[in-house]
């Protein structure tokens, strides 16, 4: 229940500094030349690279959590293989030193005024801005939840409040259907959906317990994944792993006193199934962040309008995004974020010396497919859905190599790497290769 409470509160409120990086913001200037809104991977990634362009003084982050979580490890979390505390750290911790943190909620956004208010209305003028707010989860737009997290059975990995109920769920799995959804809305790391779903199916036959399961991937979208070469590969391990897949059903209600999930026929409006379940893994609808939303920064879908090459925003020219607030049409990724940091720091370089940004982003972007608990599908593609490929390999083949990359080593890069601003750039998995990761 105090899950429940705490995925229905806002985010903590009231403005406070952490002293290890500033003192009062009352009695500090409120006027920065680099204001970062968000504190999370492309945010933390960012105050960092900024920081040695601009002099850490010049920097302040705008964000309410005290824990950092690098989420990509959810996945496994939610099938037993990680522990949910190796996932975070505090937000103090990876805020770069000497920049200023204001520990609040961002309210509003002018930019017409160069102004940002947070919670307890006080107000930040910059120079230059940096929207990093991420994405909204809307489990409420599911009939039943997210009161139905209450209950057994019931899980989601994208959620700290509710990653753990996924294994709890596993484990108790005894005979059915073990049902996993994706909505019809986009959604960040679009392969986690089905991630969960491979690790429910090993962890089931190694308990013995597979013979009396029927795994069901309920999916929105019209293929099981965006990219053909990967989606074939997709194709041939359910098939191999007898999992029956639905294509263009859109989970719209939870049942969970009845272990009931209601889906939607997309291709049929108003035509519905229902699925009983002994296990149910949740994607939820999500959506741009509320204050770009109601922000002239917002495009027509709410999310934020930047340039898809140089990540600058389209009408306001000192204003600039990464990450998943942002209106760029690639997948949703901690990969994408780390390529799209490498691009935004040399747009704004050069804008700070009044040149025009010449570094292109292509798109890049990665989901390590999650098959078993020692096999990953390493993709990795650009904005027309081409593969761009690291490994001098077939990374459509399932790998032990790409698991041990995914479980052992980018955790270690994103902590030391990545939120440092040393790591990042296009298509950042070559990196690795001048690691020995060959």
């Amino acid at each position: 229940m105090a899950a429940l409470q705490t995925m229905r509160k806002c985010r903590p409120v009231g403005t406070t500094i952490r002293k290890i990086h500033t003192s009062s913001f009352a009695a500090s200037k409120q006027h920065y030349k680099m204001l970062v809104l968000g504190g999370g991977t492309g945010g933390i990634a960012m105050s960092a690279r900024m920081k040695r362009i601009m002099g850490a003084e010049n920097v302040v982050v705008v964000e309410p959590s005290d824990t950092h979580y690098y989420q990509p490890i959810w996945t496994l979390v939610g099938a037993g293989a990680k522990s949910l505390s190796t996932s975070g750290r505090s937000t103090a911790s990876v805020m770069p030193s000497g920049v200023k943190w204001v520990k609040s909620k961002v309210r509003e956004i002018n930019p017409d005024s160069n102004t940002v208010y947070v919670d307890d209305g006080s107000k930040i003028t910059y120079d230059y801005l940096i929207v990093a707010l991420g994405l909204q989860l809307h489990f409420e737009k599911i009939k039943g939840l997210p009161e139905g997290f209450e209950y057994p059975r019931i899980g989601s990995n994208y959620s700290v409040q509710t990653v753990e109920k996924t294994w709890k769920a596993l484990q108790n799995f005894k005979e059915g259907n073990a049902v996993f959804s994706y909505p019809n809305t986009p959604i960040k790391c679009g392969g986690a959906p089905q991630k969960i779903m491979y690790l429910s199916d090993a962890y089931l036959r190694k308990t013995g317990k597979r013979e009396k399961a029927n795994i069901i991937y309920n999916t929105s979208l019209p293929v099981i994944f965006a990219v053909k070469k990967y989606a074939d590969s997709l194709w041939e391990v359910v098939k191999k792993r007898d999992i029956q897949v639905n294509l263009r059903q859109n989970l719209i209600e939870v049942r969970p006193d009845k272990q009931e999930a209601v889906f939607e026929n997309l291709d049929k409006p108003g035509e519905t199934k229902v699925f009983e379940y002994e296990m149910l893994h949740v994607t939820p609808p999500m959506g741009p962040n509320a204050v770009i939303k109601g922000s002239p920064l917002a495009d027509e879908a709410g999310w934020l309008d930047v340039d898809k090459e140089n990540l600058q925003h389209k009408r306001y020219p000192n204003v600039f995004g990464i990450g998943d607030c942002t209106s760029l049409p690639t997948s949703k990724t901690g990969a994408a974020v780390a390529a799209q940091s490498g691009v935004l720091h040399r747009t704004i370089s050069r804008v700070l010396k009044k040149q025009k940004p010449d570094k292109k982003y292509d798109g890049y972007t990665s989901c390590p497919l999650v098959t078993s608990y020692n096999t990953v599908i390493l993709a990795e593609f650009d904005y027309d859905g081409n593969p761009l490929e690291t490994f001098p390999i077939n990374q459509a083949k399932e790998r032990r190599s790409m698991y041990h990359m995914k479980a052992d080593v980018m955790p270690h890069l994103y902590w030391h790497g990545l939120l440092r601003g040393l790591w990042g750039g296009p298509e950042p998995y070559r990196k690795l290769l001048h690691l020995g990761m060959k």
